[in-house]
């Protein structure tokens, strides 16, 4: 299952495990942007809201059902939210990108345990997108900072619980994939001492070999944390 699977990262990632071989649903609120993700694959299509936790765990009831099976959850969906001073940030927008990014995470990670727990064979993976911001933050995103730092809290907490139930639990952190989401970046993004400048990016397709490899691996191995980023990014000393 991949959430967000509808654009970017979630779209590449989606299309390489159907190439792969998976079977995969797709989720994300819209539904042609969905179906335009399979551009002739087979998959599920299940237009979800992850902030509606109803609707998540429609979604899950209806994956059971029709595929049988929850063996990898990618948690991708999220949002970065409108760029702006932490005193100029609308609390509305807060409340949206905590729902998005760290509610909606959790709850598709709750969904996924509760199959995964009762499943025969038992067990499975979840993979979070946490991002180079569950390191270090960019100016002006300080909704978009502290979910994705709270997402590596989530998956500690996932890795520890389903350690007992043949769950796995890592985090993928990607730096600067090229898609229409980090055109701005390329074009030219705030830094840290108050200069613009374009930054590198890379091709999404390394992010989905990693996840790919990520998905292989058996269940008695785990990647907790791992980082993929255009070389050239300013990450490694940002600020």
């Amino acid at each position: 299952m991949v959430t967000g699977a509808g654009s970017g990262i979630g779209r590449d990632v989606t299309r390489g495990l159907v190439d792969a071989g998976y079977r995969v649903a797709l989720a994300g609120r819209r539904e042609e942007a969905l179906r335009e993700t399979l551009d002739g694959r087979d998959g599920l299509v299940v237009p979800t809201d992850v902030t509606d936790a109803d609707a998540v765990r429609t979604l899950f009831a209806r994956v059971r059902e029709e595929l049988g099976r929850v063996d990898l959850l990618f948690n991708n969906a999220g949002t970065f939210g409108r760029p702006a001073p932490i005193e100029d940030v609308a609390f509305e927008d807060w409340q949206t990108i905590v729902a998005t990014n760290l509610t909606g995470a959790f709850v598709c990670a709750q969904e996924a345990f509760r199959a995964m727990k009762e499943q025969r064979p038992r067990g499975g993976r979840i993979v979070n997108n946490g991002s180079i911001s569950a390191h270090v933050p960019r100016p002006n995103a300080v909704g978009y900072t502290a979910t994705k730092h709270a997402v590596t809290g989530l998956t500690r907490q996932l890795a520890l619980e389903g350690r007992a139930y043949d769950i796995a639990c890592g985090q993928i952190d990607i730096g600067n994939a090229a898609t229409e989401l980090t055109a701005a970046i390329e074009r030219g993004a705030l830094q840290a001492d108050g200069s613009t400048r374009p930054e590198p990016t890379m091709d999404p397709r390394s992010v989905t070999d990693a996840v790919l490899y990520m998905a292989g691996l058996p269940l008695d191995t785990n990647v907790l944390f791992l980082t993929v980023m255009a070389t050239g990014m300013p990450y490694v000393g940002r600020g």
